[in-house]
């Protein structure tokens, strides 16, 4: 893809990757490169960094945009924890975490409504996304839960800050936002720079903070880095989607400058601590303020600044980046990977293209046996006089709604020139008088826990458990409930079907075989029948637009 003139995003911008990414980008003079951090001082001096470096072009802007991503903008400056101790902000934060998804939520959100005002073109994203979720961590939330809980404390205080630090809800939202604003501005590409959780070492990584070896926040941030990996994959298949590519690098960051000075952890200078006297070992980790003193000073040493991942000192950097240990990768590297795979100039170190490349996907063999069992579950149908039409284990409802109803139009009409032609008033009494008449199909729609809405629309039939139904402060009215799962006679839904009879006989030009292999031809015997699994399948694929785009 061309960068020049365009507007991108870098998301963690401030960053070691992501500076050494916008100045590898400037080169290319994009129109607007806007640097995304988690606080507004970062990303004021990341970008005024960049409006003086040497690789700037005239034709670039160099914009900041700041708060935490993944709560909503409102509370975007307010830190997690403050926010957590909050519960009108804990509310409102877990409200859009655990609630639909919809318009407000994605306007609402930090990310969503970022994306929503820049509208990027290209975003890269360098936000180290499973670290900032796994390092909640889950664990030691547990532990004060239950034991909060053994006591008979718990409170919805309690409950709901450790709702808070579930991993997966979390980012599958932030993957849901991201995916549905994007959509929306039509950004043209996405890469994400990812990460392995343990620098490319396996399970006996000694680099580890707890005894446990790796330690368990570790292996859930090795756990979030694949599942965000595989929702990344899933989003390359989506129609509309961006470009979606991942480069992972397996290896420890550095550098980003070397120097000697106080020693910071977290942001906060290490306080220089000394012991006053000895203490024997039954008292040395109890309370006692006695045994040391802080001196009022600073720690102060030489040090390597790996950008997030800490300041390092020359034995930690020798050990870490030693033959055989982690080693390490400089973030100019990253940064020329991820500009070449924006380029169109494969890498060979994008991870979706990789799984792409290594999922076994639908096979010609499936495909001919495809043939000979639907050849044998209708002779099956013929032989004990039954059609088997759904049994709502596969979903979504709306799936087995659809069977049903071309179900329906299979006994009333001979072929879909007849369902193109009907008369929906006509067809709704017709099919109430079928089902209400005749015993087994209304059966077997009920007992799977689809309602049947009859032709007044103010009245239904149901059995003993439904499916759909309306959720806590719907109306039982609204058109989305017939929609999603509920076997629907009223007439304005047979003048639907008879439309779909007319697009799907229609079919695109040069849709038949003697037109070559451009369209999806299904064979010439089948396509005038009323098959409710082809209809249905139809009805997914371009109605909904739930088609495959990936082999």
């Amino acid at each position: 893809m061309e960068i020049q003139g365009r507007r991108v995003l870098l998301l963690g911008g401030s960053g070691l990757v992501g500076m050494a990414v916008a100045r590898e980008l400037m080169a290319h003079e994009p129109a607007e490169l806007v640097i995304s951090a988690l606080t507004q001082a970062e990303a004021l001096a990341a970008a005024d960094e960049l409006r003086h470096d040497e690789a700037l072009r005239p034709g670039t802007r160099v914009e900041p945009e700041w708060g935490d991503l993944f709560l909503p903008e409102a509370l975007k400056d307010r830190g997690r924890g403050a926010v957590l101790a909050d519960a009108s902000d804990r509310g409102l934060m877990l409200d859009d975490l655990f609630g639909e998804l919809n318009d407000d939520v994605v306007r609402r959100s930090t990310l969503g409504s970022m994306l929503l005002r820049r509208r990027p073109e290209i975003i890269v994203d360098s936000v180290n996304t499973a670290t900032a979720f796994a390092y909640q961590n889950i664990f030691d939330s547990a532990v004060r839960l239950r034991t909060a809980a053994a006591a008979g404390h718990v409170d919805v205080d309690a409950v709901e800050r450790h709702l808070a630090t579930l991993y997966l809800p979390q980012l599958i939202r932030h993957v849901q936002i991201a995916l549905e604003a994007m959509v929306r501005v039509q950004t043209a590409f996405y890469v994400k720079v990812g990460t392995s959780g343990t620098g490319g070492m396996g399970l006996n990584i000694p680099f580890t903070h707890s005894e446990e070896r790796p330690s368990r926040m570790l292996l859930a941030k090795s756990g979030l880095a694949g599942a965000h990996t595989l929702l990344l994959y899933l989003m390359a298949r989506t129609p509309h989607a961006p470009v979606v590519k991942e480069v992972k690098p397996t290896a420890a960051i550095a550098w980003k400058r070397i120097a000697f000075g106080p020693v910071q952890r977290g942001g906060r200078p290490i306080e220089r601590v000394d012991a006053t006297r000895a203490v024997p070992l039954a008292e040395a980790f109890g309370a006692d303020q006695d045994a040391f003193r802080a001196t009022g000073e600073s720690l102060e040493g030489v040090f390597v600044d790996a950008g997030e991942n800490g300041l390092f000192s020359t034995g930690e950097f020798e050990a870490l980046t030693s033959l055989g240990l982690m080693e390490y990768i400089t973030p100019e590297e990253i940064a020329v990977d991820v500009v070449r795979e924006i380029r169109g100039q494969p890498t060979g170190k994008d991870v979706v293209a990789a799984l792409d490349a290594s999922t076994s996907g639908p096979t010609y063999r499936a495909g001919v046996l495809r043939e000979a069992a639907l050849e044998r579950m209708e002779a099956l149908e013929a032989e004990h006089g039954v059609e088997s039409v759904a049994y709502e284990m596969l979903g979504p409802p709306r799936l087995s709604k659809l069977l049903f109803e071309a179900a329906v139009l299979g006994r009333l009409y001979e072929d879909l020139a007849a369902v193109a032609a009907l008369d929906p008033e006509e067809t709704a009494e017709r099919a109430r008088a079928l089902l209400v008449e005749g015993e087994d199909l209304r059966i077997r729609i009920l007992s799977i826990g689809l309602p049947i809405l009859l032709p007044d629309g103010a009245t239904m039939l149901r059995g003993r458990d439904v499916k759909v139904g309306p959720a806590q402060g719907q109306a039982p009215e609204d058109p989305r409930l017939p929609e999603n799962g509920w076997v629907d006679l009223r007439a304005a839904n047979w003048r639907h079907w008879s439309e779909r009879a007319r697009a799907v006989m229609e079919g695109p030009r040069g849709g038949d075989a003697e037109h070559g292999s451009r369209r999806d031809v299904e064979p010439a015997g089948r396509r005038a029948r009323i098959r409710p699994g082809r209809l249905a399948a139809w009805v997914f694929r371009h109605e909904d637009h739930g088609e495959r785009v990936k082999r």
